[in-house]
């Protein structure tokens, strides 16, 4: 993946945060800082995806995933991605109107 440096002022609290979190995984402050950024991403992603705003294959792209990788993820953090049940049938009424 290809990184890029950017300046940036990052809140005291989250620097805090971040100082815990290294503590916790045994990583450096930076390395937990890109973390939380990920994690934070990732979430932004699914949620997106949920809404309609990104479909699964660009989610899968701007998070470096495999679409089966968005899935996963999306069922771990108990984020629904895909239609409920509740769309499949509206859908399938709608598709026997048509038809």
């Amino acid at each position: 993946m290809k990184t890029e440096a950017y300046p940036l002022r990052i809140p005291n609290n989250l620097v805090l945060l971040a100082e815990a979190i290294s503590r916790e995984r045994y990583v450096d402050k930076s390395t937990a800082l890109r973390q939380m950024m990920y994690e934070g991403a990732e979430t932004y992603v699914l949620e997106a995806i949920n809404n309609g705003r990104f479909s699964v294959s660009k989610g899968a792209e701007i998070l470096n995933k495999s679409m089966y990788e968005i899935y996963r993820l999306a069922k771990r953090k108990n984020i629904e991605i895909g239609a409920t049940l509740e769309q499949y049938e509206k859908g399938k009424e709608s598709a026997k109107k048509i038809l």
